[in-house]
């Protein structure tokens, strides 16, 4: 049986990277044509190893990275002004998007606004504490201040 190096995740075959037995007419006919596989040589073998390498480092280099963004957030503190009534309601809310927006001025990093945890609209002048995520499974929580807009 050849061998061939998996180019996707195929079901009950194997994931990306990895070297698995095949007959010849299913590499031939199916994977090969749908670029889901290569045939398994000397060159190609070394090549996926080097690839599996180079991912494995880039996994670890924004691991690394959304921990020193993780550490910063945690320390910084967002103040976003808006206006507000006598009672210290908003008009109108600080969404999501508002502080992703506030996180890019102080900060420069990038947030999706889908990464902001809020449970719901900020509608109130004071502190309150965001949950960001940044990577996998790196969260950070932002001190938020909504202060009256003069």
């Amino acid at each position: 049986m050849p061998q061939a190096i998996l180019l996707q995740d195929v079901e009950q075959l194997g994931s990306k990277g990895t070297v698995v037995d095949v007959s010849k007419g299913y590499l031939r006919n199916f994977l090969i044509p749908r670029k889901l596989a290569e045939p398994a040589t000397v060159g190609t073998i070394k090549a996926a190893e080097q690839r599996r390498a180079a991912a494995d480092r880039a996994v670890a280099e924004a691991a690394t990275k959304a921990q020193e963004s993780a550490a910063v957030l945690n320390k910084t503190v967002l103040t976003i002004s808006h206006q507000a009534g006598e009672d210290g309601r908003l008009f109108g809310s600080v969404t999501a998007q508002d502080i992703a927006d506030a996180i890019k001025e102080a900060r420069g990093l990038s947030i999706d606004k889908r990464k902001v945890h809020l449970d719901e609209p900020i509608k109130t002048i004071g502190t309150h504490m965001v949950t960001v995520e940044i990577g996998d499974g790196v969260t950070a929580d932002v001190k938020t201040m909504v202060v009256e807009q003069k």
